[in-house]
C-alpha cells in the first residue's frame, strides 16, 4: 500500500491540495511517513455490559505538537488538505483495526463531504485492501460543517445500506445535528453529545432532554449512544432511561490496545440492576406553564394618549376591562375601566382633564406576568394584600414585550387548574411525589424483575393532635415526617412518595432499608414531642375526643412503618403492591418498635413487642 492515500484516488474523485510543491509541511510528512496512528475507545452495551465496539481516534507523534486530533485537523484545514487528511486517517484506522483484532464494531469519523466523495470507489477499495468486514464498519457523520450537497449525501447514505456499512449521526445536541438530518438520513445510531449526558443525574433539564430523545429514538428505530459518561451515577441513569450504548472515560479511555473487559467500577454499576429514582416533573415550578393562559387581546395605548382618546376606546369596545399603557413595547401602566369611567363621569372632568395624558390617571405599578414565569407568580396575585389585581386584572408579556391582558376570572381558573394537575404529581404540602409518580415507579420496579421493599409509613394518634392543636401544627408534623424520610433515604435508589394526609410510601432498593426505617422512627419520636405544648409534653400526651366523641387521653404521636419485601413474581400490579404495603402498615400498629416486616405472601418476619 502506498504511503499517501491521495495517490490511491481514482481520477473520478480528485482531491486538490494547495500545499506548496517546493516543500512538505509537517502534516504532509506525517501522512507520508506513517507518522499517524489510531487509538480505540470502547463503546459498551448498557443492557448487558458487553463491549459493543470501538470508536477510532487519530493521533500524531506522542511528544509532538500534532499529537491530538484538534491540532491535526486545524493544521489540515489551514493547508487546505482536510479531505485528503480525513481519508488518510480512515486508511490508517482500517489497517490498525484489523491488526488489533478488537471485538465488535468499528466507529470511524468522517465529514459529510468526505463521505460523498469517497463512497463510490475510495472507501470500498480501502475496505477491500484492509480486509475489514463492511458489516463491522459504522461511519460517524461529523456535523462541524454542513454537507455541500445535502441531496447527494442522502443518496450516498441510501446506497450504503446494501453494502452493510452503517451510519451514525455524531454529537446530537451540540447545536449542529438536528431532527431534520435525523429524519432524512435515517441513521442506525445517534450519538448524544456530552453536553446532554454529562451530569444527567443532577441536571433536570438535561435529564428531560435525554428522556425526550430516547422517545424519538424509539419512534425512529434508532439506537442511542451516550458520549461523555464519566460517573457511575450518570451511567446508571442513562441505562435506566433506555439508552442502549455508552461511551466515556468511566467505561474506558482511548488506547492503542484497549482492555478486553470493563473497568471494575463500571462493571459493578452495570451488574447492579437497581433502578435510579427518576426526577419527577415539577408541575408547579415548570417555566412556560403560563403559555396555556387565555389572553384578552386588548389594544395598548402610549403614555401620551389623552383621556378623551381612552374614553373613545372604552366606548367602542365595551368588553374591555382595562387598557395597558405601553412605552417602546413594554407595559408601564394600566387603566382600569371602572375607575376611569368613574373619574370621567365627574363634573368638569372632561373639560379639565380630557386633553391630558392618560398616564396621570393610570395605575403605574401594574402586575406584569411573563409567559415564561412559573405559576407561583399567579398564586402571588391571589395571596397579595392588594386585591385590586383581581378586579382590574394583570398585564401579560413575553420577554418584557406586551402581549395582552388577563382577568381575575382567568387568573383563578388558571391557578385552580394548574394546582389540580400538579396535585396529581406532587403533594402540595410536602412537594413529594404523589399517587401518579408512585404508581409509575412501582411499575418500573415490577418490570425490572428486581427485589425491593415497600415501606408504608403512618402516624399513630395524629388525628387527636390535629383536632387539638389545629391544622397548621398538624401540617408541621406531616412535614417533619417528610423531611426525616427524605433525609434518611438514598436519593439515587430509594423513592419517597406522599400518598396523602399522614400516609407515606417508601420504595427501598438498598440492603440497609431496615436500619433506615428504624432511624426515621427514632428521630421522629425525638422531634415530634417538641410540637406539643410544655404541659402536654410533661403529661406525655393530650386529652381529646376519640372517633366516637369520648374524651380520653392520647399519648404523643409516634411513627409506624410496615415494610413488605416484594420478591420477583410475587406481585403483578401496582394494586398488589399497595395492598401488601397496607397490610404491613396495619401490622406495624401493634409493633412496639414501630416497624413490622412481611413477605409479599403475608408471612410476618418481624414484629417486636406490644402496641406502639
Amino acid at each position: 500500500m502506498q504511503s499517501s492515500l491521495v495517490s490511491n484516488l481514482e481520477p473520478a474523485i480528485p482531491i486538490e491540495s494547495e500545499t506548496p510543491r517546493n516543500g512538505r509541511s509537517p502534516l504532509q510528512r506525517l501522512m507520508e511517513s506513517d507518522g499517524l496512528h489510531a487509538v480505540f475507545q470502547p463503546l459498551v452495551d448498557l443492557r448487558n455490559g458487553s463491549v459493543y465496539g470501538h470508536e477510532a481516534l487519530i493521533r500524531g507523534p506522542v511528544d509532538g505538537p500534532l499529537h491530538m486530533p484538534l491540532a491535526l485537523f486545524e493544521c489540515a484545514a489551514s493547508e487546505s488538505v482536510l479531505m485528503e487528511f480525513e481519508l488518510r486517517c480512515v486508511d490508517v484506522i482500517l489497517r490498525e483495526w484489523l491488526s488489533a483484532r478488537l471485538p465488535g464494531n468499528l466507529f470511524v469519523n468522517l465529514s459529510a463531504d468526505a463521505l460523498v466523495r469517497a463512497s463510490a470507489t475510495v472507501l470500498p477499495r480501502m475496505l477491500a485492501s484492509s480486509g475489514v468486514d463492511p458489516r463491522k464498519l459504522v461511519i460517524e457523520l461529523t456535523e462541524n460543517e454542513r454537507a455541500t450537497d445535502p441531496q447527494s449525501l442522502i443518496r450516498v447514505v441510501d446506497a450504503m445500506g446494501p453494502t452493510g456499512v452503517r451510519l451514525a449521526l455524531d454529537d446530537f445536541g451540540d447545536g449542529h445535528s438536528n431532527l431534520r438530518r435525523w429524519a432524512e438520513l435515517k441513521p442506525r445510531f445517534v450519538k448524544l453529545d456530552k453536553f446532554l449526558t454529562r451530569n444527567v443525574t443532577g441536571n433536570r433539564e438535561n435529564f428531560e432532554m435525554v428522556r425526550a430523545v430516547v422517545a424519538l429514538s424509539e419512534a425512529f428505530g434508532t439506537q442511542l449512544v451516550a458520549e461523555g459518561i464519566e460517573t457511575g451515577d450518570d451511567l446508571r441513569t442513562l441505562r435506566d432511561l433506555g439508552v442502549a450504548i455508552g461511551q466515556g472515560y468511566f467505561l474506558g479511555r482511548p488506547a492503542r490496545t484497549p482492555p478486553a473487559v470493563l473497568p471494575r467500577d463500571a462493571a459493578d454499576v452495570l451488574a447492579d440492576r437497581r433502578l435510579v429514582v427518576l426526577p419527577m416533573p415539577g408541575q408547579l415550578a415548570r417555566p412556560g406553564i403560563l403559555r396555556n393562559l387565555v389572553l384578552v387581546k386588548a389594544p395598548a395605548v402610549e403614555p401620551g394618549t389623552t383621556n378623551e382618546e381612552v374614553a373613545a376606546i372604552f366606548q367602542a369596545q365595551p368588553e374591555l376591562h382595562a387598557l395597558a399603557v405601553v412605552h417602546h413595547g413594554k407595559p408601564v401602566a394600566l387603566v382600569n375601566r371602572r375607575e376611569f369611567t368613574d373619574h370621567f363621569a365627574r363634573l368638569y372632568f372632561r373639560e379639565v382633564h380630557g386633553r391630558k395624558a392618560c398616564i396621570s390617571h393610570a395605575n403605574r405599578t401594574p402586575r406584569v406576568i411573563d409567559l415564561d414565569d412559573d405559576v407561583s407568580e399567579l398564586m402571588g396575585i391571589l395571596t397579595s394584600d392588594d386585591q385590586r389585581y383581581l378586579s382590574e386584572g394583570f398585564v401579560v408579556a413575553e420577554q418584557g414585550k406586551y402581549l395582552g391582558l388577563g382577568t381575575g376570572e382567568q387568573l383563578v381558573r388558571a391557578v385552580t387548574e394548574t394546582r389540580i394537575e400538579a396535585a396529581r404529581h406532587a403533594n402540595p404540602l410536602t412537594f413529594l411525589p404523589g399517587n401518579i409518580p408512585i404508581s409509575l415507579h412501582i411499575e418500573r420496579l415490577l418490570s425490572s424483575g428486581i427485589d425491593f421493599v415497600a415501606g408504608y409509613a403512618d402516624l399513630n394518634d395524629f388525628k387527636p393532635f390535629n383536632d387539638h392543636y389545629g391544622y397548621w401544627r398538624g401540617d408541621e408534623v406531616i412535614r417533619t415526617v417528610a423531611r426525616l424520610l427524605v433525609a434518611n433515604c438514598d436519593a439515587c435508589q430509594d423513592f419517597v412518595g406522599h400518598v396523602g394526609g399522614d400516609d407515606f410510601i417508601v420504595l427501598f432498593q438498598g440492603d440497609d432499608w431496615e436500619a433506615r426505617c428504624r432511624r426515621v422512627i427514632d428521630e421522629f419520636a425525638s422531634q415530634a414531642i417538641g410540637l406539643y405544648d410544655e404541659a402536654d409534653r410533661l403529661a406525655g400526651g393530650i386529652r381529646a375526643e376519640d372517633r366516637h366523641g369520648t374524651m380520653r387521653f392520647f399519648p404523643c404521636a409516634t411513627l409506624c412503618i410496615g415494610a413488605v419485601h416484594i420478591a420477583p413474581g410475587t406481585c403483578r400490579t401496582v394494586e398488589d403492591v399497595a395492598t401488601e404495603a397496607a397490610r404491613a402498615k396495619h401490622g406495624a400498629k401493634t409493633a412496639a418498635s414501630g416497624l413490622a416486616v412481611y413477605e409479599a405472601d403475608g408471612h410476618r418476619i418481624e414484629a417486636a413487642g406490644a402496641a406502639c
